[in-house]
């Protein structure tokens, strides 16, 4: 069976965003999104009109990959190195800003694809099926552009 794993995540990520976008109404970004920064070290709002979906995908991912998960560690997973005076002191690390990752997992929460938990966010059936489904989609389509690939479909899968 494929996995999330078994496909590069910037396909997964960009995929599953477009499903989000199109198909689940309760991931939208908030009215504030247009002006936020996504992180301190940002100058800038991002230049994507669709940087939200993009992020709540990443989130997802990482929440299948890695979950039970807490706010505090998808702020980690979003982090960046800080540089702090000059050259000669070492990088720092900065956690991303929670209010973007707390929004993004209450809507996604409401479209039922993660739950919280006692030890943290976990994601459902439903969302790990929708990962699954979008998974076999992308290995199906590298397999058509390299066939050697083929061999890690199951034979059911390549015939329907």
């Amino acid at each position: 069976m494929v996995s999330v794993k078994d496909v590069p995540a910037d396909l997964l990520i960009r995929e599953l965003a477009k499903y989000l976008r199109e198909n689940v109404p309760q991931v939208k970004p908030s009215d504030w999104a247009l002006f936020v920064k996504t992180g301190p070290n940002k100058d800038r709002p991002p230049m994507q009109d669709d940087w939200w979906y993009i992020r709540a995908a990443a989130v997802l991912r990482k929440i299948y990959l890695n979950g039970p998960v807490g706010l505090g560690s998808l702020r980690m997973a979003f982090s960046y190195r800080a540089k702090v005076g000059s050259a000669v002191r070492s990088e720092r690390t900065r956690k991303a800003g929670g209010a973007i990752i707390r929004n993004i997992l209450h809507q996604l929460e409401a479209a039922g694809l993660v739950t919280k938990t006692k030890e943290g966010r976990v994601i459902t059936p439903q969302g790990r099926s929708l990962l699954d489904k979008i998974a076999l989609n992308i290995l199906k389509e590298m397999a058509k552009q390299r066939p050697e690939l083929a061999k890690y479909l199951t034979p059911n899968t390549t015939t329907e």
